[in-house]
């Protein structure tokens, strides 16, 4: 019996974030300044372990779900993931959003060999374990999406004279490069303008007059939301009717599309890997009927069509999956382990055909997405699930 209970206790293992009653996890947001928009992502993600908590834990023990803001502010992300990692000694940081606030802790948490895990950002650095491996991103990269719209364009509109409007950082700069590979030779005579824009300018008019005079048929708008709705607005304002696509992390109907108006945003194009919480098309879906009922109850004065609130209850999903996987083994590296040990994950809210997996050498958890149409006051899913697979 001594020898058996003794075997039982030592097969729990914790590092600094982790005992008996306790996970603690960190989280960094945007909950103010040019990108606020994306502050839902980590209050349906706090809601989301609120409930898990009040149903039984994770294997006993309660997340303690600590979650700052960074204003989309690099230097104060590196602040924050200090005292994250110093100061309240949290397990792991997960679900962390924007590129440049990413970037900006990458080399320190891999230093400290703390989780830097299912960063919300589609940046392809996030998915390079041997270079960084306590680094893992979640959404299909950015530089994937981009090259499916390339197919898209090569295929339908092959003469096409492309502008692009792109935030002028490290988001901005790796899904243009995906367009171009993507396009390949043909990216030189196809994308008559670029231009680059900072995350402190208040509004993008000038951008959007100086790109429809370059006398581009189709803009591809590579922007976070309230840009996109800028962009969005002020086309219609112009009268300039372009093949319009926004990227996908701008194509929430709640945050960008409705407040840009219904009208102004017909026939515009984006790519999808989630389902949307009030498109009737999932109306009757088990899945989105329990999304539903979870906003109502654990984040009542969240947004349900915003799609980004379904993107956080998917990543929280996630996240307690691999919790739950690691047993009582709560180390960092054990951490790491399960996170590339997920095998046809299918948390809710995904798309039919989209599954998460991960392996040692495969970083990238979804590399999936479908096109999709914008008409009337939803989107319209067009064409196959198409893999962007950029992972090992």
């Amino acid at each position: 019996m001594a020898i058996a209970n003794g075997s039982a206790v030592a097969q729990k293992k914790y590092d600094t974030g982790a005992t008996d009653t306790e996970i603690r996890i960190g989280n960094i947001m945007p909950y103010s300044g040019p990108a606020s928009s994306y502050g839902v992502v980590g209050r349906t993600e706090e809601a989301y372990f609120k409930k898990i908590n009040a149903e039984g834990r994770i294997n006993g023990r309660k997340i303690n779900f600590i979650t700052f803001d960074d204003a989309y502010s690099p230097p104060k992300t590196v602040e924050q993931a200090r005292k994250l990692v110093e100061s309240d000694e949290v397990l792991l940081i997960f679900s962390s959003l924007g590129t440049p606030s990413n970037s900006a802790i990458h080399k320190y948490m891999n230093a400290k060999k703390v989780p830097q895990l299912f960063v919300a950002t589609g940046a392809s650095k996030w998915g390079d374990p041997k270079e960084f491996p306590w680094t893992m991103g979640w959404q299909p990269s950015y530089q994937s999406e981009a090259r499916i719209y390339a197919k898209f364009l090569m295929k339908e509109k092959p003469d096409a004279k492309i502008a692009v409007l792109y935030q002028n950082d490290d988001f901005g700069k790796d899904i243009l490069r995906g367009l171009k590979d993507g396009l390949g030779p043909k990216a030189a005579s196809m994308i008559v303008a670029e231009d680059g824009y900072e995350v402190s300018e208040p509004t993008i008019d000038s951008h959007i007059v100086k790109l429809k005079a370059a006398g581009a048929d189709v803009f591809i708008n590579f922007s976070t939301p309230k840009v996109a709705a800028q962009a969005i607005k002020k086309i219609a304002e112009l009268g300039w009717k372009p093949l319009h696509i926004v990227a996908n992390v701008s194509a929430s109907v709640g945050s960008v599309i409705k407040p840009a108006g219904f009208d102004n945003a017909q026939d515009i194009i984006s790519a999808q890997y989630t389902k949307d919480g009030v498109d009737p098309l999932w109306k009757d879906d088990p899945e989105v009927k329990k999304f539903v009922a979870f906003m109502d109850k654990w984040f009542p004065e969240g947004n349900k069509a915003d799609y980004l609130a379904l993107a956080g209850y998917a990543l929280a999903q996630t996240m307690v999956h691999v919790l739950q996987q690691c047993g009582d083994d709560l180390t960092r590296a054990n951490v790491m382990k399960q996170a590339a040990n997920l095998k046809d994950f299918q948390p809710a809210g995904l798309l039919p055909g989209i599954k998460i997996n991960t392996s040692a050498t495969d970083f990238y958890p979804i590399e999936q997405l479908q096109m999709m149409r914008f008409k009337g006051e939803n989107w319209e899913l067009f064409g196959p699930v198409i893999n962007g697979e950029i992972g090992g």
